[in-house]
């Protein structure tokens, strides 16, 4: 009996060692934890660059992996591209904003 409940928790413990490296995040591709952290990190900073006055008019994408903050669009002057990375770097979870505004 003792040798049936031990292999019921070997076995339990090999499910679970597996399931947590089934998720785990490799250098090309994101881990489940690791989307959703970017997705949280993408609607952050778009939400943040709709309520801003002076960059809400304009089409500004935003796009996120593993931390890195990417931005790509048409602006108006050199100030908007500046304060829309400013405001990508300010947003909680940003590891780094590749700005790639350009001013038309």
């Amino acid at each position: 009996m003792k040798s049936k409940n031990r292999f019921i928790q070997y076995v339990g413990i090999m499910m679970l060692l597996v399931g947590l490296t089934a998720c785990a995040s490799t250098s090309k591709q994101s881990g489940a934890g690791e989307y959703v952290d970017d997705s949280v990190i993408t609607t952050k900073v778009k939400t943040q660059l709709a309520a801003d006055d002076f960059l809400k008019s304009f089409e500004i994408s935003v796009e996120t992996y593993k931390g890195v903050v990417q931005l790509s669009g048409f602006v108006d002057s050199q100030n908007a591209v500046d304060k829309a990375g400013e405001i990508a770097k300010g947003v909680g979870g940003v590891k780094s904003v590749k700005n790639d505004l350009s001013v038309k």
